[in-house]
C-alpha cells in the first residue's frame, strides 16, 4: 500500500457502523475441535476493542508515541461471542456484481457453508445477475440456497448467480429487499459493486432497517483501496505467468521475434507487473501508473529495435489501461458501472511495431495473445479457493454481529473490517517509487522508456 493512500485517515473513518448490541449469545460458543467446552472456546472469539495498526512502521508508531495519541487501527474481524440476530429470523441474500474472477463461487459456498453450519441459518437466498436481482423491473427470481446447491460449485470458474454491470437507484433496491424482509446481504464486487453495497446501507439505515450490508472486495485487478490482496489475483497471476511463458517460446521461435500480451489492469497494472516478475520472460512491461513513449530515441520502439538486434526475441508485457495518451481520440465513454473504456492498448502496439518495423525494412515476427477472458473465467487455484473460504466466513461474523456498510480486508496479515466509504475513496495503484516496481525494473532490465525520463 502506497504511504500517500495510509494519510489523511482520521479514527472516525475506520469506525464501524452497528445496528445495536449484539445481546444473542452465539451459537458458536461452547463448541472447539474437541467439543463442547464453554472455557477452553474463548479463546476463539474476536473483541470489538481488538484492532490491527494501520501501519506498523516502527516510525509512525514513534510519532503517535510522541504526540500522545493512539495509532490509527482497523477492527480485527472473526466470530463474536454475541451476536445481533437470531439466527432462526434471518433471511439473507447474494449477489456478484462487475466482471468475472476467479472465486467468486468459492465465496458463495463459504458464506452458505458458514451460515448454515455455524449458525443454524436456513433461510438463504441467491440474487440473479448482481443488483439487476433487486429490481422489479429485470423479474430475476431469488435462487434458494442450501449446503447441497453450494457444494461443488467452487469446481467451476464464473459465479452460479450470474452477474451484470449497471447501476440501481439504492432506494428501489431497499424497496425489494424490504419487501422480501431480507436482513442480511452479502455483496461480492469491485469498486462500483462496493459503493452501491455502501448506498444500500445508507439507504436502509435512513429508514430505520436492520439491514447488515457486507462486501467482500473482489477485483481480479486486486485496485480496491485499503485492501492488501483481493481474491482472484493470485490465479489470474499463475494463469498470466504461464501465458508469457508461451509469448517467450512463440518469440525464441522465429528470427526478431516477439511476444505481446496484453493482461486486465484498467487503472492499476498489478497482475501484469506481479505475472512478469514471477515469469522472468519479459523484457517490457507497461503499465497504467507509468509513462511511456513510443516513438523517439528514448521510446519503446527504438529500445526494442536495439533488443532485437542483440537478442534477436523480446517479450512485451501490457496492462489494457497502459498508454492510452497514445490515442488521439482517448475517449470518456463509460461501461453501464461507470469505468470508462479504454481504447484497445494491444492491438495498437501490435500495428505500432510491425508498422515500425516495415518501414524499417526489418524482418519482425510477432505474435500477439489477449487471455484476458480465459482468466476471469478459470476456477479458483489452492491458494485463492483457501483465502475465499477466510473471506466468506468473517464476512458472516460480522453480518450475524450487526455490523454493516463494511467489506472484509486482509491487513497487515490479519482479517480486518474496512468501511466500504474508505475502501473505495480511491483506487490502489502501483508506487512508481515502491518496491514493486523497483523489482520489475531490476528483474527485467528494462529502460525508463521516455524520451525526458519522465514518470507520472
Amino acid at each position: 500500500m502506497a504511504a500517500d493512500q495510509e494519510q489523511n485517515i482520521t479514527a472516525e473513518m475506520l469506525a464501524i457502523d452497528n445496528l445495536g448490541p449484539a445481546k444473542i449469545t452465539s451459537p458458536l460458543l461452547g463448541f472447539t475441535a474437541m467439543g463442547p467446552d464453554e472455557a477452553a472456546s474463548w479463546e476463539s472469539f474476536t473483541e470489538d476493542d481488538s484492532r490491527v495498526l494501520l501501519d506498523v512502521r516502527a516510525k509512525a508508531l514513534s510519532e503517535c508515541i510522541a504526540e500522545g495519541r493512539a495509532p490509527d487501527s482497523f477492527e480485527e474481524a472473526g466470530a463474536r461471542r454475541s451476536i445481533y440476530f437470531d439466527p432462526s429470523k434471518v433471511r439473507a441474500a447474494i449477489l456478484t456484481a462487475g466482471g468475472l474472477c476467479p472465486g467468486l463461487n468459492d465465496v458463495i459456498r463459504a458464506l452458505v457453508m458458514t451460515l448454515h453450519y455455524r449458525y443454524g441459518v436456513r433461510n438463504i437466498s441467491g440474487v440473479k445477475y448482481g443488483y439487476q436481482g433487486l429490481s422489479p423491473e429485470f423479474g430475476h427470481e431469488l435462487v434458494p440456497l442450501d449446503v447441497r446447491a453450494v457444494s461443488q460449485i467452487h469446481e467451476f470458474g464464473g459465479t452460479v448467480l450470474g452477474s451484470s454491470r449497471g447501476a440501481m437507484t439504492p432506494a428501489d433496491m431497499v424497496d425489494s429487499l424490504e419487501r422480501l424482509n431480507i436482513n442480511i446481504l452479502f455483496c461480492i464486487g469491485g469498486d462500483g459493486t462496493l459503493k452501491g453495497a455502501h448506498g444500500i446501507a445508507l439507504e436502509a439505515k435512513a429508514r430505520g432497517l436492520k439491514l447488515a450490508v457486507v462486501g467482500v472486495p473482489k477485483t481480479i485487478d486486486n485496485d480496491i483501496g485499503m485492501v492488501a490482496r483481493s481474491f482472484g489475483f493470485e490465479t489470474a497471476v499463475a494463469i498470466a505467468s504461464d501465458v508469457i511463458r508461451s509469448a517467450h517460446t512463440e518469440a525464441l521461435g522465429a528470427p526478431h521475434g516477439v511476444g505481446l500480451v496484453k493482461l486486465m489492469g484498467r487503472d492499476s497494472g498489478f497482475i501484469a507487473a506481479t505475472a512478469a516478475l514471477a515469469r522472468g520472460d519479459a523484457n517490457y512491461v507497461l503499465i497504467p501508473e507509468i509513462d511511456f513513449d513510443l516513438e523517439g530515441p528514448g521510446g519503446l520502439l527504438a529500445h526494442l529495435e536495439k533488443r532485437l538486434d542483440s537478442r534477436g526475441h523480446a517479450v512485451i508485457v501490457v496492462a489494457e489501461g497502459a498508454g492510452q495518451k497514445l490515442f488521439q481520440d482517448q475517449g470518456r465513454d463509460k461501461d453501464a458501472s461507470g469505468n470508462i473504456l479504454h481504447k484497445d492498448i494491444g492491438a495498437y502496439l501490435s500495428h505500432a511495431v510491425n508498422g515500425y518495423f516495415k518501414s524499417r525494412k526489418k524482418e519482425l515476427n510477432l505474435k500477439y495473445i489477449d487471455p484476458s477472458y480465459i482468466i476471469r473465467s478459470a476456477p479458483a487455484n489452492a491458494s485463492d479457493q483457501v483465502y475465499c473460504s477466510f473471506l466468506g466466513q468473517k464476512a458472516v461474523h460480522a453480518a450475524m454481529a450487526g455490523k454493516t456498510d463494511l467489506l472484509i480486508s486482509m491487513w497487515n496479515d490479519h482479517f480486518v473490517h474496512v468501511p466500504i466509504a474508505l475502501a473505495t475513496m480511491r483506487r490502489k495503484k502501483i508506487d512508481p517509487n515502491g518496491v514493486l516496481w523497483s523489482s520489475v525494473m531490476e528483474g527485467t532490465g528494462q529502460p525508463v522508456l521516455s524520451n525526458n525520463n519522465r514518470i507520472v
